[in-house]
């Protein structure tokens, strides 16, 4: 019980960080306001993202909110229903739900998402910190099915329902 609270209740505290971020870019930035903190290298430019990721699913804002907000439900429903049994897997699916939720705000509430990190390198893409949450966790998620969580040995199917051989086997 307390693994699902505290994994609610930090998804809760990191929403509450992305929409304080967002917030401040609204007031600091305004519609269109750029201000270059590392020359050729960083910026905070206000962007309003009507799509996705690199601009999919642009203007379909109601797709994306029934989409995201039926995979955060069920993601949180997976949480109570102790489906994520792995610390640090649940730490990740903490992490990408409290993503989806922060940019599911957004759309609902604003009627896009307020995207703000503006790194030269990357000139195609502005981001925000529900975004990094997203990105973060499933780039932790992948490594720790890769190299970490290892699966379950397969089921002897010569085995009695309580995991004793048969005779004659």
């Amino acid at each position: 019980m307390r693994r699902k609270l505290v994994s609610t209740l930090s998804i809760v505290a990191l929403v509450l960080v992305d929409q304080l971020f967002k917030i401040l870019a609204v007031r600091s930035l305004g519609p269109n306001g750029s201000v270059t903190l590392i020359p050729d290298v960083f910026s905070l430019t206000y962007v309003e993202n009507y799509g996705a990721a690199f601009g999919s699913f642009w203007e379909q804002r109601w797709f994306l909110v029934g989409v995201t907000g039926l995979l955060v439900l069920g993601g949180i429903v997976f949480i109570w229903m102790n489906r994520i049994r792995h610390p640090f897997a649940l730490g990740c699916a903490t992490m990408i739900l409290a993503g989806g939720a922060g940019n599911l705000l957004d759309r609902t509430f604003r009627g896009y998402v307020v995207d703000f990190f503006d790194f030269a390198f990357m000139d195609w893409y502005v981001f925000n910190v529900a975004d990094i949450y997203v990105v973060l966790g499933v780039i932790w998620l992948m490594f720790l099915m890769l190299f970490v969580i290892k699966d379950e040995p397969a089921a002897d199917p010569h085995a009695e329902p309580d995991g004793e051989k048969k005779k004659g086997d």
